[in-house]
């Protein structure tokens, strides 16, 4: 890994390796740090810290703060931080018909956040509108924008061409050197779950959990798996397996012919058919919820299939990963929330009870926090010194 480090003005960052650029990232996920901690956590010697931390700290990508105390001694300390306003960067989430961009802060925090429609979803034009987008969102920064990424739903290869994207209609698309083209920045394309993935490992809720998995319910079915605090990035991860997961041998078909799977059963598309085909009129995802938590009989036996069947594809997680906890997120997460009774049914009576208490936690996730995911790749790139 390499983490990078700035010179003087004007000159190339310049890539850490060993003891250095792991004070630097336990300080960029943990920070503050004090000095002693650090010591701990990376076995190293007060002096071998010092003098480690000393071109960080002149650099400027470390910074000491003030008004702390020391755990272990007790007396007032100077915590190392990194300067996470100092470097910017922008993520883009790509959907069939609109781009959401944010600019974040080094640590993901965001500024600023845009939308634009995608009238010609073809690679000029997407190149064209996420162009407008990182420049408008550049000229509201206040420091360099260092790296961009972007997530779609798809197969991506490491060196960022999209060997597919259904939603979009594209194959072989060489999308990261066209928009390297068109903004002389670094550009990163990542698959969105995967994206999503990395930045619940960086910097949310599984933030230093080393075994974990992320179940994304939406317009499809996607699913994120860290294990060693390795997240896997495999030639299939875009392509969807998990949509076809058998859940509910006497459910609805979904539109490849599949019975009960989990496309059939949990995405919003196939809640929003199975709830208007129960109330006889054309019903929306949200609407659906809300009449099931207020009662209405029809919505909630809607809801409580789906919670049900989420519950089962929570519990195969479990069972074949074994993971510490396991993320729900998504545009349909609020289903795990109003039918959570029926999921937890779902969950025990598809796992063993002798197994440990699976640690569900739900996440809802809008499409400024799919582009702030695909931002935690261009961070990730930046830090490591490597693309995903």
């Amino acid at each position: 890994m390499t983490l990078v480090s700035p010179g003087r003005p004007g000159t190339a960052w310049t890539p850490l390796t060993g003891p250095a650029h792991d004070i630097a990232l336990e300080v960029l996920l943990d920070g503050p740090l004090p000095r002693s901690e650090l010591a701990r956590r990376l076995d190293l010697s007060a002096g071998s810290l010092t003098r480690l931390s000393r071109p960080l700290l002149d650099s400027g990508l470390l910074v000491e703060t003030t008004g702390a105390y020391d755990p272990v001694s007790g007396r007032p300390t100077r915590p190392l931080d990194v300067e996470e306003g100092t470097h910017c960067f922008v993520g883009v989430k790509l959907t069939a018909d609109t781009a959401y961009a944010v600019l974040t802060t080094l640590r993901a925090n965001v500024l600023a956040e845009l939308e634009t429609p995608l009238p010609d979803p073809s690679p000029a034009g997407c190149t064209a509108a996420v162009g407008d987008l990182v420049r408008a969102l550049t000229a509201r920064a206040g420091a360099p924008v260092r790296a961009v990424g972007v997530g779609l739903g798809g197969r991506v290869s490491p060196d960022g061409e999209v060997l597919s994207a259904r939603y979009l209609g594209w194959e072989g698309v060489a999308f990261g050197r066209l928009l390297e083209g068109e903004l002389g920045l670094p550009v990163v394309v990542d698959n969105d779950v995967l994206s999503l993935t990395r930045a619940e490992q960086w910097f949310g809720t599984a933030r230093r959990c080393g075994h974990f998995a992320l179940l994304v319910v939406g317009t499809g079915v996607g699913f994120g798996l860290v294990v060693h605090e390795q997240v896997l990035d495999r030639p299939d991860a875009g392509v969807g397996l998990l949509g076809h997961f058998p859940l509910d041998p006497a459910g609805p078909l979904c539109p490849d012919g599949h019975t009960g799977c989990a496309e059939a059963m949990l995405t919003r598309g196939a809640v929003e058919a199975r709830a208007s085909a129960a109330l006889r009129r054309l019903t929306g995802f949200e609407e659906v919820l809300d009449l099931a938590a207020a009662g209405e009989p029809l919505a909630r036996r809607v809801v409580d299939d789906s919670a049900r069947a989420l519950g089962v594809l929570v519990a195969a997680i479990g069972n074949l990963t074994m993971p510490e906890k396991v993320l729900v997120s998504g545009e349909n997460a609020r289903l795990a929330e109003v039918g959570a009774a029926a999921l937890q049914e779902g969950v025990r009576t598809h796992r063993s009870p002798h197994a440990s208490e699976l640690d569900v936690d739900v996440q809802h996730t809008g499409f400024p926090e799919w582009a702030r995911g695909a931002a935690v790749t261009a961070i990730r790139t930046f830090v490591l010194g490597h693309r995903r």
